[in-house]
């Protein structure tokens, strides 16, 4: 079944096309693009219309354009538009239009795509599920997501994000959700904002999807500004988390190192859960999750069932161990990989992960990397310093740091737990073993700038990755 007819996209568009074409999938980036695949000629750090030729020998079924570009025949598969972002908007909006999924918008300062991925997990049981692959939340991610939902979808899990005041509201819109839930409202982007109060105003206008449909708020009980939420929320607000206000709340949480194990209740009735993860973070969101299932009338006792398989993505808090010795199957680091993106909020959980977890010997050490938090403000220093004093630190052994806004942590930090700061994570990924040992326990977080990643990738290099 295709996914865009020439005709269909000229519809949902206004544009033109001199040929007849049909489209299977919706790309950005000519590295990624299947033959078959309709490609959006962006305009980013380079113009997309400089690779439209690249796309179209790769087999793409046209181009979305606003122009037809230099050296491309005028009877070429191209979707000729005014504006190549307003035109991908354009078939988002008549992607949804035309689908009778019932569509899920995920917002919050720390886990959105977690939590994205819980919901596809737990819903596959359910139907057909649509979901971006990776965290497609901004202005060109959603009407992405949306262009490229097939018309037979059942459900469809959308991220909203923000760097801005304005931003979420548009997309919300555009996505016509039947479902909004928020996760957390915590300090980031205080760049763009004054205050958590601020960020929660912003965070809110995710219901503005909810207009038209009628649909649902599904917002965490437990934040400081959970009551000014509930008040924005236009058709009534289902609360998640350990307050009394919690129409779906926690009676247990238990943490263990293969995960989290929960006793909630809601409406009267108890039921169990488990996440293969440790982390209160995670639990929390897989209540919020299991919310949203009901209000999607999913069937409950299926959705837990398909959570207790899903594990983190890479990046997202994963947990693997890696064997260092073939002959000594014990003998090899626990590594938390939290490498993806880093705000306050996720870093404290983070640490409380970590401080909870046992090293795999002995003699094994409690060891945090991080990076960078951006996008804080003139809050950024003390922001980052005041992990010196966060309750997990006591148990963590040693923090190697990166950048110029962890070195205020370093600084911070008694010597006793001092190991490495560099201005880079380059510049640590080239010596692992000076950051690790075996028997030790380590979680490496950063935002996604700083490039944790080259850490998690040169530790897991050190052996053999046993999941």
């Amino acid at each position: 079944m295709s996914l865009w007819t020439s005709a269909d996209a000229i519809a949902a568009t206004g544009g033109t096309s001199a040929v007849d074409w049909t489209a299977n999938g919706v790309s950005i980036d000519t590295r990624t693009l299947a033959p078959g695949d309709m490609f959006v000629a962006l305009k980013d750090v380079r113009d997309g219309h400089d690779f439209v030729a690249q796309a179209l020998e790769k087999g793409a079924a046209c181009a979305l354009v606003s122009r037809i570009p230099d050296g491309i025949a005028a009877d070429a598969p191209l979707l000729v538009v005014p504006d190549v972002l307003t035109g991908l908007e354009a078939l988002g909006r008549a992607a949804r239009a035309r689908t009778k999924a019932q569509v899920i918008g995920i917002t919050g300062s720390v886990g959105k795509t977690s939590t994205k991925e819980m919901l596809r997990h737990m819903l596959a049981s359910q139907g057909r599920v649509h979901a971006a692959e990776k965290s497609y939340n901004n202005h060109w991610g959603v009407p992405l997501t949306l262009a490229r939902m097939p018309a037979d979808s059942d459900y469809a899990v959308i991220e909203i994000g923000m760097n801005h005041p304005g931003e979420i509201k548009p997309l919300a819109q555009m996505a016509d959700l039947d479902v909004a839930m928020i996760t957390i409202v915590a300090a980031a982007h205080l760049e763009a904002f004054n205050s958590v109060a601020d960020i929660a105003e912003e965070k809110a206008d995710i219901f503005y999807g909810l207009m038209e449909s009628g649909g649902a708020a599904v917002v965490n009980a437990d934040l400081d500004v959970s009551d000014r939420l509930l008040e924005r929320a236009p058709f009534g607000c289902v609360m998640y988390g350990h307050s009394d206000k919690a129409q779906w709340r926690f009676v247990e949480v238990t943490e263990t190192e293969g995960g989290t194990i929960c006793r909630a209740e809601h409406q009267g009735s108890t039921f169990l859960f488990k996440v293969n993860a440790p982390g209160r973070h995670f639990a929390m969101n897989a209540l919020g999750a299991l919310a949203v299932c009901d209000r999607v009338e999913a069937d409950l006792a299926e959705c837990v069932l398909a959570l207790g398989q899903w594990r983190p993505p890479a990046g997202r808090g994963q947990r693997r161990f890696i064997a260092l010795d073939r002959q000594m199957p014990d003998a090899g680091i626990d590594l938390f990989d939290d490498a993806y993106n880093a705000n306050p909020a996720s870093v404290g959980a983070a640490l409380d992960v970590l401080a909870a977890s046992s090293p795999p010997a002995a003699a094994g050490r409690r060891v945090a990397i991080l990076g960078d938090m951006k996008e804080l403000g003139e809050t950024g220093a003390a922001l980052h310093a005041g992990f010196a004093k966060h309750r997990a630190m006591e148990a963590i052994d040693q923090v190697h740091c990166v950048g110029p806004l962890m070195k205020h942590l370093y600084d911070a930090l008694p010597e006793s737990k001092h190991g490495l700061w560099a201005e880079t994570s380059a510049e640590l990924a080239e010596s692992p073993l000076a950051l690790v040992r075996a028997g030790d326990v380590v979680m490496a977080k950063g935002s996604l700038s700083m490039k944790m990643a080259l850490i998690v990738d040169a530790i897991t290099k050190l052996g053999q990755s046993v999941e």
